[in-house]
């Protein structure tokens, strides 16, 4: 009878001789009378006390344990107090430039302007925002809309929301009202990153966005006004750091927008934001671009509307550098 791993001869009266191989190195071994050949040459180590076969059963696994754990999705605000700055472009444009290379994005528009929720061609309808589960009312699961881009999904913006900025203030713990609806949705598997748009202001759905985020992103204009911007957010943060409310909120990055390369002030302002701010400066510069500017008005993304203009290539070149961050 023979195996791979050993086989049995048969000779004439005498007891049968088993050949053996060492479980180590695979080296024959010598030949051994009886039910208890060895497992392990003498280069490879003594045999076990007892069973010659206990080696083998002290390896055998114990109860398997699930390492699968579900991951919860990251949340990143957008955000700057000054209006006109490019934010919910970037917004738009971001999230559906995370969707076209795999990533599954839950889109929450908090600004009551609602421009990203027609910038991705969702039509504006009284009651669909978060307005009612930031009162305490309902769920955001509910609200969850399908765009018309493959793992892109929104919670979209109305009129409604401007009352928000009253009657949230008002509740009891105002900060976290957004991070309590939004747990859920971090925990169900869903979605792999939300994206906020939040309105151009420092009032109380801005701050609910940041006390509910993990990042934020904060897009700059090329000009000089917007730098007095970029000093308050950073003073806000490390306030909501020292606070409790949002220990671990960290800025992902500054993006500079609307950049002309034909003036010396759009030259100018990057470099001194970036000799303010350093590496947290994206690499990626957003240019100003026609192209950019009418994509809202047909309802897509810049990437669905000219994917071969200088601001979808500008916003695929920020969506690797935004992974990049994430991951390290």
């Amino acid at each position: 009878m023979e195996s791979f791993r050993d086989f049995t001869i048969a000779l004439p009266n005498h007891e049968p001789v088993t050949t053996n191989f060492c479980r180590i190195c695979n080296k024959r071994l010598p030949h051994v009378h009886g039910k208890n050949p060895r497992t392990l040459c003498a280069s490879c180590g003594p045999e076990p006390a007892g069973d010659p076969h206990m080696a083998a059963e002290n390896l055998e696994l114990g109860p398997l344990v699930s390492f699968n754990h579900r991951v919860p999705a990251k949340v990143i605000a957008i955000a700057n107090q000054k209006g006109g700055v490019g934010k919910t472009t970037t917004a738009v444009n971001l999230a559906a430039c995370l969707a076209a290379v795999g990533k599954r994005v839950l889109f929450i528009d908090l600004d009551p302007q609602a421009n990203a929720t027609s910038g991705l061609g969702i039509e504006k309808i009284a009651g669909a925002s978060a307005y009612r589960p930031l009162l305490g009312e309902g769920a955001l699961t509910g609200k969850i809309q399908r765009t018309a881009y493959d793992r892109l999904d929104i919670i979209p913006s109305e009129v409604d929301m401007c009352g928000a900025e009253i009657e949230v203030s008002r509740l009891e713990n105002h900060l976290h009202r957004l991070r309590q609806a939004v747990e859920p949705l971090r925990n169900d598997g869903q979605h792999e990153l939300i994206l906020v748009d939040c309105p151009p202001s420092l009032g109380i759905l801005t701050l609910n966005a940041f006390a509910a985020a993990d990042y934020l992103i904060v897009p700059l204009q090329c000009e000089y006004y917007a730098l007095e911007g970029v000093a308050m957010i950073n003073r806000l943060l490390n306030q909501l750091r020292e606070s409790g409310a949002n220990s671990h909120l960290e800025l992902l990055g500054v993006l500079m927008t609307m950049f002309d390369g034909r003036t010396n002030l759009s030259h100018q302002v990057v470099g001194e934001v970036r000799q303010h701010f350093g590496p947290v400066v994206f690499d990626t510069v957003i240019p100003r671009t026609t192209r950019l500017a009418e994509a809202p008005s047909f309802g897509k993304p810049i990437i669905y509307y000219d994917k071969y203009s200088t601001g979808a290539a500008a916003y695929e070149v920020l969506t690797q550098e935004v992974l990049g961050r994430l991951k390290s």
